[in-house]
This record gives C-alpha cells, sequence and structure tokens, in this order.
C-alpha cells in the first residue's frame, strides 16, 4: 500500500464480484473473503456505485454485478497480463494529484521495474512544457510506467518514441482507429491529440537510475472543454462509442513490454525505424517548429538513431531537433 492508493481490499471485493457475475454473492461471504466487517461492505458497495459501478444489492441475501466494471484496478488487469514484468505491481488511485508525481515518488522509495501507477482522476496531471493534462473523473487512462534501463541519461528520447509506438499500436488494435504519431509525444486521430506521453527521469551525470513513462488517453470522454475542442478529441468522440479501459490499458502495458524488450535486444534503430512507419510526420511532413525562442517552417526528413528529428529548412540547411513542439502547416 502507498498513501493514497486505493485500499486492495477494495480491490479483492471487486474481483470477488467480477468471478461471480451471475449469481448474488451474500454480504457475509463478501466480508469473510476479503476480511473485513459487513457494515465497511455496505460502505464500499456505495463508494464504487458512485463510481459508475453498477451493483445491485439484493435486501437480506447480498451483492450482484450487474456488468463487469470500467475501473482501472489491479484485480481486474494484472491477471490479463501474464509473464509480464511491465504491471507486475499495479498501485490504483481513485484520485491523486499526478500519477507521475506518484511514481517519482515510489521512485525514491526504491521502487521495482516494471511498477505502474494508475488513477481514475488526476487533479494536477502534467504535460510536457509545463502544461497540465486535462484528466476527466473515469473517463480517460492516467498511467505512469516505473522502467530502470540499463541506459544512460541520453536514452531518455528514444524511450519516449518507444512508448509512442506502443500506445498506437495498443489504440490502433483495441478501436480500428487510424492513429498517427507526432514528434515527439502526441498520438493523433483525425488530426487532434487523443493521447500524450510525458517522460521523466531520476538520474545523475552519467546514470540513469529510473525512467517515468506517463500516458495520458482520453478514451470515454463525451466532449472535451472549449478550449481544448479544436486541438484535442477522445476516442469516444471519434468513433461515436464508448470503449473499455480494461482492455486499453491491458493492450498497452503489453505493447509496452513488447517493445521494451525490442529495444533492449535490438538498439535505438529498431524503435526509430517503426516508429517512423508508424507515423506521417517522419518524412516529408511540412511543419512549425515552435521554441522558447522562435518559430520557424520546415519540412520533416527522417529520424536520428537516438529519436530526434531531422529537419530541413527552406533554405537547404538541415537540422537534427532534439527539443521544441512542430505542428502540421496545412
Amino acid at each position: 500500500m502507498t498513501a493514497g492508493s486505493t485500499e486492495r481490499k477494495i480491490d479483492r471485493m471487486i474481483h470477488l464480484l467480477a468471478k461471480n457475475a451471475t449469481v448474488v454473492v451474500p454480504g457475509p461471504k463478501i466480508a469473510s473473503q476479503i476480511g473485513v466487517s459487513h457494515s465497511a461492505v455496505g460502505l464500499w458497495v456505495k463508494k464504487l456505485r458512485d463510481l459508475g459501478v453498477e451493483i445491485k444489492g439484493h435486501h437480506g441475501t447480498g451483492y450482484q454485478l450487474l456488468k463487469i466494471p470500467d475501473i482501472l484496478v489491479p484485480g481486474l488487469v494484472r491477471p490479463e497480463l501474464g509473464e509480464c514484468t511491465i504491471g507486475h505491481n499495479i498501485i490504483h488511485h481513485f484520485r491523486t494529484e499526478s500519477t507521475n508525481t506518484a511514481a517519482l515518488d515510489l521512485v525514491q522509495k526504491g521502487a521495482e521495474h516494471g511498477t505502474v501507477v494508475v488513477a481514475e482522476e488526476q487533479t494536477a496531471g502534467r504535460g510536457r512544457l509545463g502544461r497540465t493534462w486535462y484528466s476527466e473523473k473515469s473517463s480517460g487512462i492516467y498511467v505512469s510506467v516505473i522502467l530502470r534501463p540499463p541506459f544512460s541519461p541520453t536514452a531518455a528520447p528514444i524511450l519516449t518514441l518507444m512508448a509512442g509506438v506502443a500506445t498506437q499500436n495498443a489504440l490502433s488494435a483495441a478501436t480500428g482507429l487510424s492513429v498517427d504519431i507526432r514528434w515527439p509525444n502526441d498520438l493523433l486521430v483525425n488530426g487532434k491529440k487523443v493521447a500524450g506521453i510525458l517522460t521523466e527521469m531520476n538520474a545523475e551525470l552519467g546514470r540513469l537510475h529510473a525512467v517515468v513513462l506517463g500516458i495520458g488517453i482520453n478514451v470515454n470522454h463525451s466532449e472535451m472543454p472549449a478550449e481544448l475542442k479544436q486541438t484535442a478529441t477522445s476516442l469516444r468522440i471519434e468513433s461515436q462509442r464508448p470503449w473499455s479501459r480494461v482492455q486499453i490499458i491491458i493492450a498497452l502495458l503489453k505493447e509496452l513490454e513488447r517493445y521494451y524488450l525490442l529495444l533492449l535486444e535490438k538498439g535505438n534503430s529498431a524503435i526509430a525505424e517503426r516508429w517512423a512507419a508508424a507515423s506521417t510526420y517522419a518524412n516529408g511532413k511540412r511543419i512549425r517548429i515552435l521554441t522558447t525562442e522562435a518559430e520557424s517552417l520546415a519540412t520533416t526528413a527522417g529520424l536520428d538513431p537516438s529519436g530526434a528529428l531531422r529537419v530541413r529548412y527552406d533554405d537547404e540547411r538541415e537540422e537534427v531537433l532534439v527539443a521544441g513542439e512542430v505542428v502540421e502547416v496545412k
């Protein structure tokens, strides 16, 4: 257990009800199997109902789960991951400031490689360049993955691209939507942002202790705030149907495992090649480059093996872009 994380007995209760979804489970049985009082079961049922979990109470007999809930608790996610190292330990929060903040705190406490922090809601979600991440309650996936790779701090860009390819594959496979990747860390559907990645490190000179990959995915938002409607969207808005967040996070963690192992085995070039194949931004895309100092126009010209973006300016000058933001020129 970590501060603010979901009581594991609640997780076990959800798992118990899910395993017996077609029957009424007596309250005393729930209480005895998870080790709490009968009154605590009633309080937790109320909390879960407040989160949209459909639990029917049968007076004098017990409780019945009407449908498998779309809550990202370990009991519903971890059993589907098989032998994956990523996700072997999942820490769930109903509400937290930021999953990246929670994960970085766990890194300081020695959390193992593959530890995952996930939340139903963030009160201070972070994006790149100091931006906030809109984290609507129980609508998106807000997850941070702790990696302890045998790399130097210079590996951060390729790890971001690795996470981008894994997320793109997971979302495309789970929904059938066409998902694009915009360098370095945005996932787009129909030109609007549906997911983003924030990579943060715990490192010292020449030594990388841990990387936290923060991934935010807009899944079942029925609409975006007015200030985001022109640039952001959700899987539900684009497909006109809701999606299982549980199934999407399972696909995401499996893809992260697959691509992390590919990076270890084949090196940066394998990730760069797959990223370039998955992104319309890799080659020949007319872009505007935004930095803190200036804006400039260029055309993309492939990826550097490190994960940096090669660009060609109108005067034929070429540059390797390691920081900044790019947007398509339409």
